[in-house]
């Protein structure tokens, strides 16, 4: 299943090898489209839209079906992502806790909106639902990382701990 297009031969991806493996493996398992495309996101950090035709090919599915699963699950992203996922709870707790102005303070300091990823590529910045920490109100997570009881001015050093990590 290599593919043979004009960018993919003149500059071999070993990532597109990983992800044939991969798909290989999973092409004949039922329900492999979700799996697939967590090893896809895994591998490329996102799924690109020649990653999702492959995907698509791999598993037997459309490649509308493979964009509806990817779009619907916030799990999955069509851009790409920093390498901290900064993830700003806006559940009912947090929002009346101030969640709001710790999403502010973080988009002031990183020089992003929700959503975007920094120039650098090291912060992505998120919104989400409940995060089920309602006592820690207001809270933001980094990766598996969870801060609570924040206050806007902690932002900078949070954020310092993760750019000493480049």
């Amino acid at each position: 299943m290599a593919c043979s297009c004009q960018n993919c031969a003149a500059s071999p991806d070993k990532r597109y090898t990983m992800l044939d493996e991969k798909l290989a493996e999973l092409a004949a398992q039922p329900g492999a489209l979700i799996p697939a495309l967590h090893a896809a996101q895994k591998i490329f950090g996102y799924l690109p839209e020649d990653v999702m035709i492959r995907v698509a090919e791999a598993v037997g599915v459309n490649l509308s079906e493979v964009y509806g699963v990817a779009t619907f699950y916030s799990l999955f992203s069509l851009e790409p992502r920093g390498r901290h996922i900064i993830g700003v709870c806006l559940g009912t707790a947090c929002y009346v806790n101030g969640a709001d102005a710790l999403l502010e303070r973080l988009s002031r300091e990183l020089g992003v909106k929700q959503g975007q990823t920094t120039e650098d590529g090291q912060f992505t910045l998120t919104a989400t639902r409940c995060l089920g920490a309602c006592g820690l109100a207001p809270v933001i997570t980094i990766g598996d990382d969870v801060y609570g009881r924040l206050a806007p001015d902690k932002i900078p050093d949070i954020l310092a701990k993760y750019r000493r990590e480049v």
